[in-house]
């Protein structure tokens, strides 16, 4: 009985010294577990936990070291669990590389990517580190605190702040963690009720003192504590009722402060890529393997000349082709088709989205491995579902892979997809859905040429269910006009106009899948239908995919069945009806047939300038006329140079804008254009279509006007310099489609409006940047890197 009292009283003391310490961890675990409600799964909440159990077990187990040697100790067992929490992670992720290349890349990424990852988050080494670290630091800290000094209340500082960090990030992205709140709370005051062990006390401090000094300390010390208690009841009156008006309130999301994976031009509309990969057919872009299940729903039918009644792998009457997604495009502005998607890292793991209520999803499973395809948008049936083998970033509302890093020849991955086939029975009957969440997709922009208007209304006006109107336009296009591949790029307004309504022997009436998926979209959306053009390639599946295997397609949301592919392209061996015999525009004002010649203006020579000096009266040259002589050379020298330049510059734009085919000296006006802008401070990529050139040149010319602080007259009679550009481009676009149908009275006409143009936009630089136009090598330059 006495031997075991000892005993009894040592662990009731072991007890109570492992009150505070099981406290401190169990407030850092709380915050992994708060913040483990957006990861996938409990990895993340396990890693946290141990972190913070970790932590706090250094810390007892080297109390009896000095204080300054815990920290190093710490740090290093910090180390091994963090590395350890990194590799279980990348495993589990089935990440590439070492453990050294993963840990470097989520040191340098590990916070943007926490903030721009996609909910829920899939625990990487990237999205682990900082929590994991965040714990180890804060249970370190709140354990030499705690326990060292025996400051309870202020060792719970650190791991308070973590867990109001891990509701922050959290934010609206989850219920309210009311539970762990009220846990944290109870953990903290069983915490307090047992304090850690201080020193031994000595007993009543103011025992040794005279009882009037004594009852004055004690005086003071109840007054201390009544302030106290009576300051803390006031913040509590004063702040509760605020803090009540947020409990309901909407938490702040802090992923809206970081922006997320941006993409460029290529990528924002790879639309304008499929002109140059028809004409590079046999360039090798992937590989890829595809499994996927051979039976399709009932009541499913395989497209001929018609709608693909999925959303994914699309099985042609060729022999079972596979449509690989590149990109959605929802976005159209009257020039450009843009993805106009929000990306966001996401993991292994992609969200899975609802199907529509009438189709089937089978499982599809691509192995694909990059040749020659660049950018960043990562190809895929629609719609992905998990991604190994590379890192990604996903927009659910477009299904859209990207790889924030950029493709590489040779980066392999495997993508499994959730393919769904909707039922084609009730295509007949089906609505299409309005309203604010489909605005997007039916949103015409200004500016469409009458003859579309027209033809879009004539089509719904013979066909009245959605299907049948959709039908209509993809059969109107499929019958009236053919498929080149060396059809210019270029979607705008009036580049569709010329495509639909151009003469066939000057170049319309033709062109790429570019502008036969554009096409419909645009009719579909002036005839009520929401559409959107999707991107990418449709080749067999199994073995390599070529440039010529690039292709654009539309769709239409149709209620309950979703989207749904159809294919306006020709059938191959079709021979297209004129567009006159089912639909005449009426003609429009042509443009005017003359037009003033642009006249070269003259060289002035330069006056001769009389040497100075007289004749000389000594034997010897003063040294004042050698300084003078050499001067007056040196200007004549620089002089004859800026007449040099100047001379080679006008005799550059009288060759492009008076010599050669009007074609050609349409284009060298172009180029006259071109070189302005870059003079001017704003050049151009070669990629652009010359309605977004033009788009430029308006900005630039609005911009330098705004500079300038004053407008710039037009003179009496030219065109308006705003619309020259816009007309200037028409003519260009005309050349392309159509090489050789131009006439001298449009090459005069091009001139013209290159001429106003650039006098316009030069009128509006600064002084002293009028004075080095005409005289500036750069188009020099550039005309012989390039052909006239």
């Amino acid at each position: 009985m006495g031997r075991g009292t000892p005993v009894v009283t040592r662990a009731v003391r072991v007890l109570r010294a492992a009150v505070v310490p099981l406290a401190l961890i169990g407030l850092t675990a709380l915050a992994g577990v708060v913040l483990g409600r957006v990861y996938a799964g409990e990895l993340l909440t396990w890693l946290v936990i141990g972190a913070a159990a970790g932590s706090v077990l250094v810390s007892v187990a080297a109390r009896r070291l000095p204080s300054w040697l815990v920290a190093p100790v710490s740090v290093a067992a910090m180390a091994g669990w963090t590395l350890w929490s990194l590799r279980l992670a990348a495993t589990r992720a089935d990440l590439p590389g070492g453990l050294l290349e993963v840990t470097a890349d989520a040191a340098r990424n590990g916070i943007p990517r926490l903030l721009t990852a996609m909910i829920p988050v899939e625990p990487t080494p990237d999205t682990v580190l900082v929590p994991v670290v965040a714990a180890w630091l804060a249970g370190l800290a709140g354990a030499e605190v705690a326990l060292r000094t025996g400051r309870v209340l202020l060792g719970y500082l650190p791991a308070a702040g973590l867990y109001a960090a891990a509701l922050y990030v959290v934010g609206p992205n989850a219920e309210p963690a009311l539970g762990a709140t009220l846990v944290f709370v109870a953990v903290a005051a069983v915490g307090l009720a047992a304090p850690a062990r201080t020193a031994p006390s000595t007993g009543d401090p103011t025992a040794g003192l005279t009882p009037r000094v004594r009852a004055a300390v004690r005086l003071r010390l109840a007054t201390s504590a009544a302030f106290g208690v009576a300051l803390v009841v006031g913040l509590v009156a004063l702040l509760a009722p605020v803090v009540a008006d947020q409990v309901d309130g909407r938490p702040v999301d802090p992923r809206r402060y970081v922006e997320p994976p941006q993409v460029q031009t290529l990528d924002e509309n790879p639309l304008i890529r499929i002109s140059g990969w028809a004409l590079r057919p046999e360039q090798k872009l992937l590989d890829v393997s595809t499994e996927h299940a051979e039976a399709r729903a009932p009541g499913d039918i395989a497209p001929s000349n018609g709608p693909s009644t999925d959303d994914g792998p699309a099985t042609d009457d060729d022999g079972g082709s596979v449509r690989i997604r590149l990109a959605v495009l929802s976005d159209y502005d009257g020039v450009t088709w843009r993805v106009g998607a929000t990306y966001r890292n996401a993991g292994r793991i992609l969200p899975a989205a609802t199907p529509p209520r009438d189709s089937t999803v089978e499982t599809v499973r691509q192995q694909i491995i990059v040749a020659e395809l660049s950018g960043r948008l990562l190809p895929a049936v629609a719609t992905p579902r998990e991604v190994s083998g590379a890192r990604v970033a996903y927009d659910p509302a477009s299904g859209t892979l990207i790889r924030p890093e950029g493709l590489t020849p040779g980066l392999r991955y495997t993508v499994t997809s959730a393919e769904e086939h909707p039922d084609s029975n009730l295509l007949a009957t089906a609505n299409v859905p309005a309203g604010d969440e489909v605005a997007r997709v039916l949103r015409v922009a200004d500016g469409v040429p009458d003859p579309m208007r027209r033809l879009a209304t004539q089509l719904a006006e013979e066909n009245g269910a959605p299907f049948a109107r959709a039908s209509a336009i993809e059969q109107f296009l499929a019958e009236h006009y053919r498929v080149v591949a060396d059809a210019p790029s270029g979607h705008a307004y009036p580049n569709l106009a010329f495509f639909l309504f151009g003469p066939r022997n000057g170049g319309g009436q033709e062109g790429t899948s570019e502008q036969f998926a554009a096409a419909f979209a645009v009719l579909g959306r002036l005839s009520g239908l929401p559409t959107r053009v999707v991107v990418g390639f449709r080749a067999s599946g199994q073995g390599p995919v070529l440039a010529g295997d690039a292709y654009a397609w539309p769709e239409v949301l149709f209620d309950g069945l979703g989207w749904v592919a159809f294919d306006p392209l020709p059938r191959p061996n079709d021979e297209p009806r004129p567009v006159e015999e089912d639909f005449r525009p009426t003609p429009e004002d042509p443009p005017p047939s003359e037009a003033p010649q642009p006249t070269a203006e003259p060289t002035a020579s330069p006056e001769p300038v009389a040497a100075p000096g007289g004749p000389p009266d000594t034997d010897g040259v003063p040294t004042g006329v050698l300084i003078a002589g050499g001067s007056g050379g040196l200007l004549l020298l620089v002089g004859a140079l800026l007449l040099t330049l100047l001379a080679m510059r006008r005799s550059l734009t009288r060759t492009r804008l008076v010599r050669g085919d009007p074609g050609q000296r349409i284009a060298g006006a172009w180029r006259e254009v071109t070189d302005a802008l870059r003079l001017a401070g704003r050049p151009v990529g070669d990629d652009l279509a010359a309605t977004e050139v033009a788009g430029h040149a308006r900005q630039a010319l609005a911009e330098a006007r705004d500079a300038s602080g004053s407008g710039v007259a037009v003179v009496e009679g030219a065109t308006a310099p705003d619309a020259t550009v816009d007309e200037l481009a028409e003519l260009l676009n005309r050349v392309g489609f159509a090489p050789g149908a131009a006439t001298p009275d449009q090459a005069a006409r091009a001139a013209e409006l290159a001429t106003d143009y650039v006098a316009t936009l030069r009128a509006a630089r600064p002084r002293w940047r009028r004075l080095l136009w005409s005289i500036h090598p750069s188009p020099l330059r550039r005309a012989r890197r390039s052909p006239r």
